[in-house]
């Protein structure tokens, strides 16, 4: 499982998050995902900790919380759905 975090700084770095979800348990990884074209951070990230009750923990007490000036929404991360990708734009032979 992951941690979805959102309405965050665009100034937030991978170290801020660690720090303020380390209260809450052992961090596996943390990701703030940043747009391709302009390489701007997105206004949010994901976090996985060590396991199912540390995370469940960090969500109860975060979801809402003021961070840095912001509400964070803290839920559990939804899976990515496949947008599809491929090609054909509408300029291909009929």
């Amino acid at each position: 499982m992951s941690i979805y975090v959102g309405n965050l700084s665009y100034y937030v770095t991978e170290q801020d998050l660690n720090t303020a979800f380390a209260e809450y348990g052992t961090i596996k990884k943390v990701s703030l995902p940043t747009d391709r074209e302009t390489g701007w951070k997105r206004g949010f990230g994901f976090v996985e900790m060590g396991d199912d009750t540390e995370e469940a923990k960090a969500i109860e007490e975060l979801e809402g919380a003021e961070w840095l000036g912001r509400t964070l929404k803290v839920n559990k991360a939804k899976p990515r759905e496949n947008r599809g990708g491929g090609g054909n734009f509408g300029g291909g032979r009929r």
